[in-house]
C-alpha cells in the first residue's frame, strides 16, 4: 500500500519541482531514483516525502466554484 501512496505523492510533487530549494531538489531526485528501482521507502524517507508534500501541496479552493452553479 505504501508504494501507491509514495507514487501519488511523487506525482503531485512533480508539479511543484520549480519551487524546491537545492537541498529539496536533491532529495526529490533521490526519491525518484528509488521509485524507479521499485524500492519501498524506509520510514525516514517516507516521512520526509510527506513533509515535502504538506509543504508544497495546496488543495484547490472549490468554494469559488459554488457561485457558478447557483440558480
Amino acid at each position: 500500500m505504501q508504494i501507491r501512496e509514495q507514487q501519488k505523492l511523487l506525482d503531485e510533487l512533480k508539479k511543484h519541482e520549480r519551487q524546491f530549494t537545492s537541498k529539496e531538489m536533491e532529495e526529490y531526485k533521490m526519491f525518484i531514483k528509488r521509485q524507479k528501482d521499485d524500492e519501498d521507502f524506509d520510514s525516514l524517507s517516507f516521512k520526509r516525502l510527506k513533509e515535502l508534500y504538506t509543504k508544497y501541496y495546496r488543495p484547490a479552493d472549490r468554494s469559488k466554484l459554488d457561485n457558478l452553479f447557483k440558480k
